[in-house]
């Protein structure tokens, strides 16, 4: 009995994860108490890290939550750090588990805008080498302020319609037909198949454009990324200031990226260039077109009221004038007063994105308060700091390049920023200087990390949808395709760091 109530409880622990995962989540567990009885707090800080950035690479394994919040409780309890500790650095940055908790929430309720928006793009431009321009240009000024895992949401919402439209015609199935399983390819005709399979790679080109364009804007901008608020909350930088400061080097950026989307379409490597299917097409515009016809004046006046906050947002977050959270909050009022949503749980839906994420960034803050308490970062930022200056913003791109590339890059700004405000507030480095290490910090963790789904929330985000299966989108496949943009955008923004911030 005492035996299968033991293997119940060690199949439940960290649940569906792989054996080998779950053993080296105990093994962390049991290991950390006995290395800090024998080698002291600082070699077993630095040992935690590198676990947690364990849990953060394998995140398709499971969600950092649970084995990082472990490791969390684990590091308070052996005295790594302080309850007083993790609550003032959370305390810290307020604005943006704000942010998190309410724009993200906020810009659920302005999704039928963005569905309307790519849904004319995608039907209305011939084009490919321009479609994919248009949607990685949208994308990049949608996440610029909104949010990029809305924006990544939308995108995969349009993509799942589409795809279930012409699976089912695919099938023999009439178009009206309620019952179809687009996840089953048994039925497809056989004349059909190639068709689909162009279609999957069409998507899958589309779809990594867009989610390459929110990293684009998302950097530009103090809310496009939730490392950005923290950074410009440390530094002192309103909407309008993070803009300017950051744009000699976003805005080469972005240019970049934009000429290497026209680029791979045109030259077709990496997975790019699928033609949509001259029948596939015309499935779809004879979806869209029913879809209109079946739209109301009620639903007409939801996507005024949509456009109309959409302004007002904009407005807001560019003369400041509240905290980016309250922002957001302000945008869930006036979008569901005006737009009839008035059930608590129609509301509660539009927390599911956000709310896991800020649980996770609490654990983040639990990990930074180990690293402050035993200085573990110090020597590293002295070593960079006692450099030429000139050489400075380039390392701190580098190692901030690398950390996101692999592991989260909210909690790798984190870190650093901290340091860098540390550095600032003894007396070591200028306010000039310091704002040169913010941009690259800043820069650092935006760019490189399209590397893989492990730096970017949004490739992960699209990468466990439910449409990555549909359209074979795998880890691997991912990787290669962002490669050409993480060398260019990289590239650049290295260069860029390097020229105009010496």
């Amino acid at each position: 009995m005492s035996q299968t109530l033991t293997q119940a409880l060690m199949r439940n622990f960290l649940g569906n994860s792989p054996t080998w995962y779950k053993q080296a989540v105990v093994g962390f567990l049991i290991l950390n108490p006995v290395l800090l009885y024998l080698v002291g707090p600082a070699v077993t800080g630095w040992l935690l890290i590198f676990e947690f950035i364990f849990t953060l690479a394998l995140a398709l394994k499971c969600y950092p939550l649970q084995p990082g919040g472990l490791l969390a409780l684990e590091a308070v309890l052996i005295g790594l750090a302080s309850p007083e500790s993790v609550y003032h650095e959370v305390a810290g940055n307020l604005e943006v588990i704000l942010l998190l908790m309410f724009m993200v929430a906020g810009i659920y309720f302005m999704k039928s805008m963005l569905l309307w928006v790519f849904t004319r793009i995608l039907l209305k431009v011939k084009s490919k080498s321009t479609l994919a321009l248009l949607f990685s240009l949208s994308s990049a000024f949608l996440s610029a302020f909104l949010d990029a895992l809305t924006v990544t949401a939308v995108l995969i919402s349009v993509g799942v319609g589409f795809y279930a439209v012409y699976h089912k015609v695919a099938s023999g199935k009439q178009m009206g037909q309620m019952e179809h399983d687009h996840s089953d390819d048994g039925q497809v005709l056989d004349d059909k198949r190639t068709d689909l399979e162009t279609f999957r790679a069409f998507l899958r080109s589309l779809l990594m454009h867009g989610a390459v364009g929110t990293a684009l804007g998302g950097v530009c901008t103090l809310v496009g990324e939730p490392q950005n608020l923290l950074i410009a909350q440390k530094a002192g930088w309103d909407f309008v200031q993070f803009f300017r400061l950051m744009a000699p080097v976003t805005m080469p950026v972005l240019a970049a990226g934009l000429v290497t989307c026209v680029l791979l379409e045109k030259t077709r490597i990496f997975g790019y260039g699928a033609r949509l299917p001259r029948s596939v097409r015309n499935i779809l515009l004879e979806y869209a077109q029913e879809q209109d016809k079946k739209q109301t004046r009620r639903d007409h006046a939801i996507l005024i009221v949509q456009i109309l906050v959409a302004i007002f947002l904009v407005l807001a977050l560019a003369f400041h004038l509240a905290e980016v959270g309250l922002i957001g909050l302000t945008v869930i009022v006036l979008l569901t007063a005006f737009n009839g949503v008035t059930e608590e749980h129609q509301i509660g839906h539009a927390f599911e994105e956000a709310l896991p994420f800020t649980a996770l960034l609490v654990v983040f803050f639990t990990i930074v308060s180990v690293i402050h308490e035993q200085h573990l970062f110090q020597p590293i930022i002295h070593a960079v700091l006692a450099m030429e200056e000139s050489r400075q913003p380039g390392l701190f791109f580098i190692a901030n390049g690398l950390l996101s590339a692999i592991s989260d890059n909210v909690f790798v700004a984190t870190v650093y920023i901290n340091e860098v405000v540390d550095a600032l507030n003894s007396g070591s480095i200028s306010r000039e200087h310091f704002d040169s290490l913010a941009i690259a910090i800043n820069t650092g963790t935006n760019i490189p990390s399209v590397a893989t789904p492990n730096g970017q929330a949004a490739f992960l985000f699209l990468l466990t949808s439910a449409l990555a299966p549909l359209i074979r989108l795998s880890y691997g496949r991912m990787v290669w395709m962002a490669l050409p943009y993480t060398l260019v955008m990289s590239a650049v923004a290295f260069t860029a760091v390097l020229l105009t911030l010496h």
